[in-house]
């Protein structure tokens, strides 16, 4: 406990650690109120079929994630460029334990930080569309709560999958490149691809399958919920294993 109450210290005594939060929030609700405004003056006669309110009022994660990603990369790369992760390892010789106790540290603020940027947005969105005469989606509704938990831990795996970047890019340029063509480019490309690759793209790279965590209406070509959280869990521990075995093994 005391490692992770250090490793706790160290990331909020950080400016970047409160700027990436705050701007996670912020720019996935705009995003997501920005978005909704398209459909503000339809009639719900117009609406495209599978009309899903829940997924709509989310669609600021597209660049929330990226933030978010950063956090997680941000709680270690700093520690490389100024050369005080081998002073953390004076401290801490296990480099498990340090990875740990910061892997537990970046889950907790993914949580939080993921938790207030869906509850936000759901419900701003939802006040536009109800303000609209459209049709909205509300807490007691069939699937919403667990599309609502679902988004919260897709941001947290995100946050995870951004420490284990750091720790393997030790760069928060490179960190963030990667994060760009992981969470941006490849979904955006991927599918685009000719034959079975494009299918596999769109279907199963993990942070595609995992946005269909946050969705309560199916959509033609993506996975189950369940089975898109569980892709994007274990993509984010092959990586987070992948990290460990480096970060125990390479010099620093």
């Amino acid at each position: 406990m005391n490692l992770i109450r250090s490793e706790w210290t160290k990331m909020r005594s950080v400016r970047s650690t409160w700027i990436a939060a705050v701007s996670a929030v912020v720019s996935g609700v705009a995003l997501s109120v920005l978005g909704a405004t398209d459909v503000l003056n339809a009639s719900a006669s117009d609406l495209p079929g599978g009309w899903d309110p829940t997924a709509m009022s989310l669609k600021g994660f597209l660049f929330a994630q990226l933030i978010i990603g950063m956090l997680g990369a941000l709680s270690m790369t700093p520690e490389f460029g100024t050369g005080m992760v081998g002073t953390s390892m004076v401290f801490v010789p296990s480099r498990s334990r340090l990875l740990a106790a910061k892997a537990v540290v970046v889950a907790g603020i993914g949580l939080m930080v993921g938790l207030v940027t869906t509850v936000l947005s759901f419900a701003v969105v939802q006040l536009m569309l109800n303000g609209a005469g459209l049709p909205a989606a509300g807490l007691a509704d069939p699937g919403v709560a667990g599309a609502l938990l679902g988004a919260t831990l897709y941001l947290t795996l995100i946050a995870l999958l951004g420490l284990a970047v750091g720790v393997l890019a030790r760069s928060a340029t490179t960190s963030l490149a990667v994060l760009v063509g992981g969470l941006l480019l490849v979904p955006a490309l991927g599918p685009n691809l000719p034959g079975v690759l494009g299918e596999l793209f769109g279907r199963l790279w993990p942070i595609t399958a995992g946005q269909a965590a946050y969705t309560v209406v199916p959509v033609d070509g993506m996975v189950a919920p369940v089975a898109g959280l569980v892709i994007l869990t274990l993509a984010a521990a092959g990586i987070s294993l992948a990290s460990h075995a480096v970060f125990r093994l390479r010099d620093v």
